[in-house]
This record gives structure tokens, sequence and C-alpha cells, in this order.
């Protein structure tokens, strides 16, 4: 693909997500229809089906790119310990919370966790124990994402993690 095509394919990608998205605000998300998001984009609907399978294809592509970006900053720090590359991704995700509360409201929220899912890279080549660690965890840490997403995401990815931290030791001595 040349540097033209490519370009035309960057800003039909970009004024689907950015129209979708906008669409979600005044609509629900079921009710929008692929003709009125590529009218409303000003695309044709063979751009959308050239870049995209669905309306949730469109979200998934998205927040995988997130999560992507996400692996790229967080794979430049040195040495991150757990609790701070935990920390990073809640960060992440609260500086990108419109797009998060838009797959929540939308009822999309599995995006995340499916997302979550391929960041840990559980392969049948782990050891089973390895592998069911490391799907707890990302279940764990979608749970903790999915309550905060149902509150409007109002702490940040540090207050957050203060919050679990401090609500796991107190859960921990009542018990």
């Amino acid at each position: 693909m040349n540097a033209s095509n490519q370009e035309k394919n960057n800003y039909v990608r970009s004024q689907i997500l950015k129209t979708l998205l906008e669409m979600m605000k005044e609509q629900d998300f079921n009710g929008i229809v692929i003709s009125n998001l590529t009218d409303r984009a000003c695309v044709g609907r063979a751009s959308f089906y050239r870049n995209f399978a669905s309306k949730e294809d469109v979200l998934r592509q998205e927040a995988n790119h997130l999560a992507s970006v996400w692996k790229q900053r967080y794979e430049s720090q040195e040495h991150a310990s757990p609790s701070e590359i935990l920390i990073s991704l809640l960060d992440f995700y609260k500086e990108h919370s419109d797009f998060y509360l838009a797959l929540y409201w939308a009822g999309l929220e599995n995006i995340v966790l499916n997302t979550l899912l391929e960041q840990i890279e559980i392969s049948p080549e782990l050891p089973n124990a390895v592998a069911y660690l490391r799907s707890s965890i990302a279940y764990l840490i979608f749970g903790w994402i999915v309550e905060w997403m149902k509150r409007g995401m109002p702490e940040s990815g540090t207050e957050l993690a203060k919050m679990i931290s401090e609500a796991q030791h107190t859960e921990t001595s009542a018990l």
C-alpha cells in the first residue's frame, strides 16, 4: 500500500472512530446503523468495510491500539514492579477514560477484558499453573476496572491502586 492509500485509510479509520464515539454519546450503541455512521463521518460504506468488520470491530481495534501504546510505555520503564505496572495501566485507562467509559456504557466492557488477556500473553506453551495465575490476575484487574467504570472512574490510577491495597489489608485483617 502506498503512502497516499495509507493516509486515506488512516483518515477513514480516525473519522469512523471519532464519529462512532460521538454517536455513542447521543444514542444507544445497538441503534447506530453503519450507513448513518458513514454518512455522518463523510466516508463511504466500502471504506468502512475495507477497514472494519463491524461497529464493535472499530472499538476493538482502538482498544488493541491503546493497549499496544500502553505496553510500549511501560516496557520503556526499567525494572517496573508489579504495582508500578498496575498503576501505569490504571493511569493510562484514566487518561483515556472517555473511550473506556463509552465501552462500558455500551455494554462492551468485554473488549477491555480481551485486551487484558492478550497483554498478559497466555499461550498453550505456558505451564498450566502459570496460565491459570495470569488469567486470574487479568480477571481480578478487570473486576476492579469494571467497578471503577461503573462509578465513572473518579479516581486516578494511583488513587485506585492505593484504595485497593488499603481495602485488601482491611478485608484480610477482618478475616
